[in-house]
């Protein structure tokens, strides 16, 4: 039986000076990889509209252009060729730029070898088009436009190796959409580091992430690696990025731009390959102009934008949700919406998003009667109330649980101060169930204390 063989993957290097293309080609060659020369952007041009490509690596200047042509000729011919760009030392405006027209990677001059076999290998493992979700993988739900575009741009900037920085408010899916990214990309099979950089007590800051030697400081028994090494080859994704200190930002900075860390307490560098995914619900363009954020990390993070919607920009999208998180979340049992349920959520604004949705659901469950969720069920009340303060200008002083809180306390104890603390009476007054509101005030703790008649 004949073994059959698979195609030798073919790399264009594009480049005006013969002894670079010389040392790529024998550097690629020896990958066991087959190399097309092209002396400058119009050969380049040429050969990509006449010939099948595994990668495409193009210097950024030549005489007859530069890389920048190369990257849109291949996404405006929308040819399937992962392309890396190799920039100046140091020209993080020039990397940026690549980064944005659509390359998959870049690599400073002079070439390191290492980082270019690390670079190769990852383009080549690229799959040639998304594949179709897998039952239990992760999936963003909803068909509203709004939902539709950050699917797109998560599959587009999935075959890239560019930093997307993750914006949104609480609740929308920052970290989601993260996974998803990686889950369809070269990394998928290589670490994901999650780290919360609001967590984390800016005196280890340094040594969480970029870890220590032996005998460093006190208390550093052994070697340990930090968040870059756990996360080499793979991907590493700040979450609340905004809540990075000054001094721990420029250290970031050097780190991304360099592809290289120091422990705490050696002498040498060392290589890491990490792709960073970004994310925050703080205006991060507001943070710089504040001055607490540093612009040129901005620039090196935010090089893609991806915007989570909020459930109040899909709200066609809610009764969906609601239901495939009901189902989840119910097990074997057969409990539903009633219609009214669902208006009700469609129509409710949830500050929370999706996290919000999730605990709205689960304590339906809990109180619904009869496998049915009604919208007493819901209890969405109180956040109701919080709204209208909030056009009285009186939100905002609080975090936003014990905000909510404060308001619906204040709202029952009005109630049952009226009626003399009767709570058939006040449940009527409220608008809710004498069960649901017997399960408020025990949350709240509030009992007959309380009546100050």
């Amino acid at each position: 039986m004949k073994r059959e063989t698979k195609p030798v993957p073919r790399v264009l290097v594009v480049d005006d000076e013969a002894d670079i293309l010389e040392l790529l080609e024998l550097a690629l060659v020896r990958m066991g990889l087959e190399v097309v020369r092209a002396a400058g952007v119009r050969q380049a041009r040429q050969s990509l509209d006449s010939d099948h490509f595994d990668l495409c690596l193009t210097d950024m200047r030549m005489p007859d252009g530069d890389g920048l042509e190369v990257v849109r000729h291949i996404a405006e011919r929308g040819l399937d060729v992962p392309v890396a760009v190799i920039t100046a030392h140091g020209n993080l405006e020039n990397a940026v730029a690549v980064l944005k027209a659509g390359a998959f990677d870049y690599l400073s001059k002079p070439v390191a070898l290492d980082q270019l076999r690390t670079l190769v290998a990852s383009a080549l493992r690229l799959p040639a088009v998304a594949a179709a979700p897998r039952d239990g993988e992760r999936m963003l739900l909803g068909s509203s436009p709004a939902m539709a575009q950050a699917r797109e741009l998560i599959g587009r900037v999935a075959r890239s190796q560019a930093p997307v920085h993750i914006s949104g408010e609480s609740g929308s899916g920052k970290e989601l959409a993260a996974r998803l990214i990686v889950e369809k990309s070269a990394r998928r099979e290589q670490p994901f580091v999650a780290v919360n950089c609001g967590a984390i007590p800016e005196n280890l800051m340094e040594s969480e992430f970029f870890g220590y030697r032996k005998g460093a400081f006190t208390g550093a028994d052994k070697d340990r690696e930090g968040f870059f090494q756990a996360a080499n080859q793979g991907t590493l994704f700040l979450d609340e990025v905004a809540d990075l200190p000054v001094a721990m930002q420029v250290k970031l900075l050097r780190a991304i731009q360099e592809k290289s860390i120091r422990r705490v307490g050696a002498t040498q560098e060392e290589a890491v390959d990490v792709r960073i995914l970004s994310a925050t619900h703080h205006d991060l363009a507001k943070c710089v102009q504040q001055g607490t954020f540093r612009q040129d990390l901005y620039y090196r993070l935010n090089v893609i934008s991806l915007q989570m919607p909020s459930l109040r920009e899909m709200r066609e999208d809610v009764p969906e949700i609601a239901e495939r998180i009901l189902e989840r979340l119910r097990g074997d049992a057969a409990t539903r919406f009633s219609p009214q349920a669902l208006h009700e959520l469609a129509a409710y604004d949830f500050p929370g998003n999706v996290r919000e949705l999730e605990n709205i659901i689960e304590r339906a469950l809990a109180l619904c009667q009869d496998g049915l969720i009604t919208p007493d069920d819901l209890q969405l009340i109180p956040v109701q109330l919080a709204q209208n303060e909030t056009k009285n200008g009186t939100a905002g002083k609080y975090p936003l649980t014990d905000y909510l809180d404060r308001i619906e306390r204040e709202a029952i104890l009005e109630a049952l101060h009226q009626t003399h603390f009767n709570r058939t009476a006040a449940a009527k007054i409220l608008g809710v169930t004498f069960r649901a509101l017997r399960y408020r005030m025990e949350r709240l703790s509030i009992t007959d204390k309380d009546n100050t008649d």
